[in-house]
């Protein structure tokens, strides 16, 4: 008799576009288990920089965003904004800051983890264009890709930029290095989802997860007098309706190359 080995031939993740405050958790919470059956998910990765009030992320809203299902979370560069997480992120080994900041900050540019018997590499990077000008992030990610690879060739990278010329530059200088390059930061989910030519999929940014009727989750009319008057507000997360942007991926554990990439919103 012969015996096969099992092997899983394709790995299922969703990633999950920036959460905004108390109703972006609440997406997460009301949206997150019927995208987990419907999708067969191995692992749900999402950004999380603004989910403590619109700015940062505290302890007691990272233990829940894990409650409610996420497996990893990624930031950006609000990561210092509630300054307690100082104080508990390098404790966090699901929870990852952007790589590129200096040498000897508190908390870690990439993990692997393990689902599902399953391990998936994550990494985060932070944009410099029109941001803080950190470590160039294309001169120090190939050291991580390639420490990650003696583990796993299932590879995701949320690159946290403003530019949209710098993320599809990313995009393409990773292209058959990582399983995908995922945008974040500007809250607006892109038309561009994409299985670059080498197998990387790739979106410039996967959206945000928040208030519907907002502006980047923002109190609306806060920003339009903002913009009517040059003065300066505070600017207070939207209520009411809520919704969920993402971006499913399929990806082969053998090879680490995405076979599909379906940009998600649901409200």
């Amino acid at each position: 008799m012969i015996l096969f080995d099992w092997v899983v031939k394709r790995v299922n993740v969703l990633f999950i576009g920036d959460i905004v405050g108390k109703p972006g958790r609440e997406a997460i919470r009301k949206y997150l288990p019927e995208l987990r059956d419907e999708y067969k998910l191995d692992c749900v990765i999402a950004n999380a920089e603004n989910a403590s009030g619109g700015r940062g992320l505290t302890k007691d809203v990272a233990r829940e965003i894990y409650q409610h299902g996420v497996d990893v979370i990624t930031m950006g560069n609000h990561v210092w904004d509630q300054r307690e997480i100082i104080h508990f992120i390098d404790e966090d080994n699901k929870l990852v800051r952007p790589a590129n900041y200096p040498r000897g900050v508190p908390g870690k540019g990439f993990l692997v983890c393990s689902k599902n018997k399953i391990k998936i590499g994550v990494i985060n990077l932070a944009g410099r264009v029109f941001m803080t000008p950190l470590e160039n992030p294309f001169t120090m990610i190939i050291s991580l890709v390639n420490k990650i690879r003696e583990e796993t060739p299932i590879i995701l990278v949320d690159f946290h930029a403003e530019a949209t010329s710098e993320k599809v530059a990313m995009g393409w200088f990773l292209d058959g290095k990582v399983s995908a390059v995922l945008g974040t930061h500007t809250h607006i989910q892109t038309a561009d989802a994409r299985i670059l030519d080498n197998g990387t999929g790739y979106i410039t940014d996967a959206g945000m997860t928040g208030p519907r009727n907002s502006v980047l989750g923002v109190k609306k009319e806060i920003i339009i007098n903002n913009f009517l008057t040059q003065m300066p507000a505070r600017f207070d997360v939207a209520d009411g309706a809520v919704q969920i942007n993402g971006v499913f991926l399929e990806i082969d554990s053998q090879t680490g190359k995405a076979k599909k990439i379906l940009p998600l919103q649901r409200y």
